[in-house]
């Protein structure tokens, strides 16, 4: 193998940092091609056992017919993306096991899919922490169970979505935002009780 020359390593050196920065401004890498050839494979709807992934770090919302990609979005978060949401107001979109709970044609952002947030893991850190009463604690509980939209009305926040408004930059106050044409093509595409990942 010949030896390069320092020109050489140079130029190679700003190829892989030019990479390397394309990917985050993409936020979190990724292959934006491969997102692309899985996105222009029509959808065959109804969709079998559809569940959605979202990954915060990654800035990608990924939809699955059972354990096969069938699209793949970008997405934006809450204007304090860092960490899981602890209360009403904290800008920071929750991470955990969701499920759909309602969908929403008339949205201020375009088209919404609500998630059941607070969950029965916030009720009870909220009931331990003092955020919330017993009573409150409880009627979370009971709607979760019930596969219904929980109480959106305390202290833990409530009212998460997945809906459009753009992706620029982190500016909901804890949802998941994409492009309309996006949010348009998965609320065609996915039911009430659709389970939503959320993860870090």
């Amino acid at each position: 193998m010949r030896k390069l020359s320092a020109v050489s390593w140079f130029v190679l050196a700003l190829v892989a940092g030019a990479c390397l920065a394309a990917g985050q401004a993409r936020g979190g890498g990724g292959a934006p091609e491969e997102d692309e050839s899985v996105n222009r494979v029509p959808l065959k709807l109804p969709l079998k056992k559809p569940r959605i992934v979202v990954s915060k770090s990654g800035r990608r919302l990924t939809l699955y017919e059972d354990r096969k990609v069938v699209r793949v979005y970008r997405m934006v978060l809450g204007f304090a993306p860092e960490g899981d949401k602890g209360r009403q107001g904290d800008g920071r979109t929750p991470e955990g096991d969701f499920y759909v709970c309602m969908k929403n044609e008339k949205s201020r952002f375009y088209l919404s899919l609500g998630l059941n947030y607070p969950d029965e893991a916030a009720a009870r850190r909220g009931f331990g922490e003092g955020l919330i009463t017993r009573e409150q604690r409880d009627r979370i509980v009971s709607a979760v169970r019930a596969r219904r939209c929980p109480p959106w009305d305390t202290a833990l926040g409530g009212e998460i979505m997945i809906h459009g408004g753009g992706t620029g930059d982190d500016w909901t106050l804890g949802c998941v935002a994409l492009e309309n044409e996006h949010i348009k093509e998965l609320f065609d595409a996915v039911p009430r009780g659709t389970p939503v990942r959320i993860e870090p």
